[in-house]
C-alpha cells in the first residue's frame, strides 16, 4: 500500500490511537482548545493567526473567560464525584483522574484554582463536601443536599426527639409516683423463705391437690406416677375393701415415696403491682428501641485491641473525636496527640475508677451521662447513677461492659 493508502495505513491508526488518549497537558491550549502532540506543533499553535486572535478575544474579558472555565470545571468534577462515588469516603486525587478521562475536559491551570488542593478546600468552606487531609492527600465525602433527602433526616430527628421526650415523661412520672408511694410508707412486699423443719421425724406427710392441680399433673407426669396419684388418694379418702389390690412395682414404689414423702417448695414470690408491671413493660420497650449493633460516641475513652493501625498503638487509650458513618472514628491518642482513624470492631470501651463520669454507649439509657457508682468483676458489670436531663438521680444496676465508657475530662 502506498505512501497516502488512506484510512488503514500505519501512520493513520497511531494518529487514531494519539488522539483518543490523553495527552501532555503542557500542550494543550484552553483558549482554542486544541491539543498539541509534540512541543513543535505547540510551538507552531501559538505563532499561529488564530491564536492570536482568540487571546485578544480572552484578553479583552479574562475574568468572564476564567469565571467560565471555572464553573464547568466544577460541575464536571463534582457531577463525577456525585454520579460515580456518592456519599463514599475518596481519595480527591481518585475523582480527578476519573474526570479528566473525558478527553474535551476543563483543565485545572485555566481555573482560578492554582492546584487540586486548593479546590478541595474551595469546597469545604462552601458546605458541599467533608474534606479530610491525610498522608496519601486530601479525602472528600460529598454531603447529600437533595431536599428530599433533607427533609427525610429533618422529620426522622423530629420524631425521635418527640419519641425521647415522651420516654422522659413517662419515666419522671413513674419516678415521681414511686417517691410518692414511699413518702407514704407504702413499700413492696418482701419474699420471705423459711427452711422445712418436721417436728416428728416418723410423721407422715399429706399433700393435697385441687382439680386444677391434678388435671396439670396429668399433662406432665409418667402413667406409672398418675397410677400412684390416684391410688393414693383412693386409700386415703374412701376405702373400699371389696376393690382388688393393685400390686405396685420396684419402680411405683420409688415414685410414690417421692412425690409424698418430699417437701414441695413453697413459691413465696411477690405479686408485682401495677406500677412495677408498667415500668418493666417500659424498660423492655427502650431496651428493645435503643440497643444498636452501633455503639460509637463523641468525647469517649477507647482502648485500641488491633495491631493493624501500628503497634505503638496497640492496648492504648484514645479520646473519639468525631463519629463517621456510625461505626468509623477519629481518634486522637492520649499520649502522643496522634489522630488516626480506625473501625468500631477494633476498639473496646474503657471503665473508669469509682465515682469517675461514663456515658451509657448502648441500651435502653444510651446517651445519658452518669456517675460510676460500683464494678462488679465476676459479672462483668457496673453500677451507675444518671446524672443529667429527666432521669437525674435514677440508679441502673448491673450495666455490662460494653454499654458503658469513660467520659473525657
Amino acid at each position: 500500500m502506498g505512501k497516502d493508502g488512506g484510512f488503514l495505513t500505519p501512520k493513520a491508526i497511531g494518529n487514531r490511537i494519539k488522539a483518543k488518549g490523553l495527552q501532555k497537558l503542557r500542550w494543550y491550549c484552553q483558549s482554542c482548545e486544541k491539543q498539541c502532540r509534540d512541543e513543535n506543533g505547540f510551538k507552531c499553535h501559538i505563532q499561529s493567526e488564530s491564536h492570536q486572535r482568540q487571546l485578544i478575544l480572552v484578553g479583552e474579558n479574562s475574568g468572564k473567560y476564567i469565571a467560565n472555565y471555572s464553573n464547568e470545571f466544577h460541575s464536571g468534577f463534582f457531577s463525577t464525584l456525585r454520579r460515580s462515588f456518592g456519599t463514599k469516603r475518596v481519595l480527591a486525587n481518585t475523582v480527578y483522574c476519573e474526570y479528566i478521562k473525558e478527553r474535551d475536559h476543563i483543565h485545572m491551570n485555566a481555573t482560578r484554582w492554582v492546584a487540586l488542593a486548593g479546590y478541595v478546600r474551595w469546597l469545604g468552606s462552601q458546605g458541599l463536601c467533608e474534606i479530610e487531609q491525610t498522608e496519601r492527600g486530601w479525602y472528600v465525602t460529598l454531603i447529600d443536599k437533595d431536599p428530599d433527602t433533607v427533609r427525610r433526616e429533618m422529620e426522622s430527628e423530629r420524631k425521635e426527639k418527640m419519641d425521647l421526650d415522651d420516654e422522659q415523661r413517662r419515666q419522671k412520672l413513674i419516678a415521681e409516683q414511686i417517691k410518692r408511694d414511699k413518702d407514704r410508707g407504702i413499700e413492696p412486699p418482701e419474699a420471705v423463705y423459711t427452711e422445712f423443719v418436721r417436728e416428728d421425724e416418723n410423721e407422715k406427710v399429706q399433700v393435697t391437690f385441687n382439680q386444677t392441680v391434678v388435671t396439670e399433673k396429668k399433662k406432665t407426669l409418667q402413667p406409672s406416677v398418675l397410677a400412684v396419684v390416684s391410688k393414693k388418694r383412693t386409700s386415703s379418702t374412701d376405702e373400699t375393701p371389696d376393690e382388688p389390690e393393685v400390686k405396685k412395682s420396684k419402680s411405683e414404689t420409688t415414685v410414690e415415696t417421692s412425690v409424698f414423702k418430699k417437701p414441695l417448695p413453697v413459691s413465696a414470690k411477690p405479686k408485682k403491682s401495677a406500677l412495677e408491671e408498667v415500668r418493666e413493660m417500659e424498660e423492655k420497650m427502650k431496651e428493645k428501641k435503643n440497643r444498636k449493633d452501633y455503639w460509637l460516641h463523641e468525647s469517649i475513652v477507647v482502648k485500641i485491641i488491633t495491631m493493624k493501625v501500628g503497634e505503638k498503638y496497640y492496648k492504648k487509650k484514645g479520646i473519639i473525636t468525631k463519629v463517621e458513618n456510625r461505626y468509623q472514628a477519629i481518634i486522637k491518642m492520649m499520649d502522643t496527640n496522634d489522630k488516626i482513624r480506625i473501625d468500631q470492631a477494633h476498639v473496646e470501651t474503657v471503665i473508669p475508677a469509682i465515682g469517675k463520669k461514663v456515658l451509657l454507649v448502648n441500651g435502653a439509657y444510651r446517651g445519658q451521662e452518669a456517675i460510676l457508682e460500683d464494678i462488679h468483676q465476676d459479672a462483668f458489670s457496673v453500677d451507675v447513677t444518671i446524672t443529667k436531663g429527666a432521669m437525674n438521680g435514677i440508679r441502673l444496676d448491673n450495666i455490662p461492659y460494653e454499654d458503658v465508657s469513660k467520659l473525657a475530662d
